[in-house]
């Protein structure tokens, strides 16, 4: 994602202190941020699911992309530099290189997830276990109509599927 870099110009550059939340999962800021420096930490809750340290890494694409609220929390775990883009669907359309770097990053996401799903489908097939239900959530990933998604859980399910 080092590319993204190329395309800072306009942004905001903001000095991120150790422990300050940049996103808050739920909120809704319309952001994009692109990580200069630094570590970040992703949660979903308390539970940190990922951590960033590459220079040009994007936060906030999700919620501006969808027009929904941030999906995750993200938290510096250093001192940390982003550029931050205030309008970022804005951004997005003037820089369509961007978006093409977002896509890629996207589609790249959904490949490393799909194999990930297809790989418990081979392992749990004909168990009768709840695991045996991924090939059902493979083919709802694929026929769901582009209408607005609403990330949910147990509790909260899509109710297309």
């Amino acid at each position: 994602m080092r590319a993204v870099l190329d395309y800072c110009n306009g942004g905001t550059e903001r000095q991120i202190a150790a422990g300050t939340l940049i996103v808050n999962e739920g909120g809704t800021t319309g952001h994009l941020y692109v990580l200069m420096q630094g570590k970040l930490e992703v949660l979903k809750g308390e539970m940190v699911v990922a951590t960033v340290t590459e220079p040009g890494a994007v936060l906030g694409e999700m919620s501006v992309l969808l027009g929904q609220p941030h999906t995750a929390t993200v938290r510096a775990c250093s001192d940390a530099v982003v550029y931050e883009f205030e309008n970022a669907a804005s951004f997005l359309e003037k820089e369509p290189g961007v978006a093409l770097l977002i896509a890629k990053m996207l589609a790249q996401r959904l490949n490393v997830a799909n194999t990930y799903l297809a790989d418990l489908k081979r392992q749990y097939a004909g168990h009768g276990t709840h695991l045996a239900m991924v090939g059902e959530v493979l083919q709802s990933m694929i026929n769901l109509p582009p209408l607005e998604v609403s990330p949910g859980s147990d509790r909260k399910s899509d109710p297309r599927m």
